[in-house]
């Protein structure tokens, strides 16, 4: 599998990183050194169709089931931490959960519920993302308050999708599995 990690595998404390749409593992570096300070393993696996990773199947549960051996025997995470997408890979991770282990989950940036007309903006924007590619210069110039290394990490993630994979995620209807919302 594609991962990134940060910090010593011996340290007793674990941190799951799961990145959003048109993004890689590579994209939590500002994330993960903290983490690494106070003491955490940080492991940001790439899901598939994202960070050179491919696939056949892009569905959520897909995307979650392919994370199952992160979850092996013995390994647990105390804090595991989703971005846009990767927020509902990670609530599709809980089966997965160990059940006498307390896991601390944070959401950045969930997109559980969306109206249609917000789902259709994003879903355009996402693909105008993979075929308008900029570089970390005009990633910076779009959002000045963003570091040059926050740049060149959006720049590499974009760079890094299969466009199939990001059509099929964006274009994928997963209401019936969700109560009738769209994620």
């Amino acid at each position: 599998m594609s991962t990134s990690h940060w910090g010593s595998p011996t340290a007793s404390k674990h941190a799951l990183l799961i990145h959003g749409l048109t993004m890689s593992s590579q994209s939590w570096e500002g994330i993960a050194q903290p983490l690494v300070a106070e003491g955490f393993f940080v492991v940001a696996p790439n899901l598939l169709g994202l960070g050179w990773r491919r696939g056949t199947g892009y569905r959520i549960s897909t995307l979650a089931e392919d994370l199952r051996p992160y979850f092996a025997i013995d390994m647990s995470y105390d804090v595991i931490i989703g971005h846009s997408l990767g927020n509902i890979v990670t609530l599709s991770l809980s089966p997965f959960l160990p059940k006498t282990k307390e896991t601390t989950v944070i959401l950045l940036d969930p997109p559980l519920e969306s109206t249609e007309e917000t789902f259709k903006n994003a879903k355009i924007s996402f693909l105008k993302e993979i075929a308008d590619r900029r570089t970390t210069d005009g990633y910076m110039a779009e959002n000045p308050a963003w570091s040059r290394c926050d740049s060149m990490l959006r720049a590499l993630g974009v760079y890094m999708c299969d466009r199939t994979a990001v059509e099929r995620i964006v274009c994928h209807d997963d209401r019936r599995a969700n109560g009738g919302r769209r994620v």
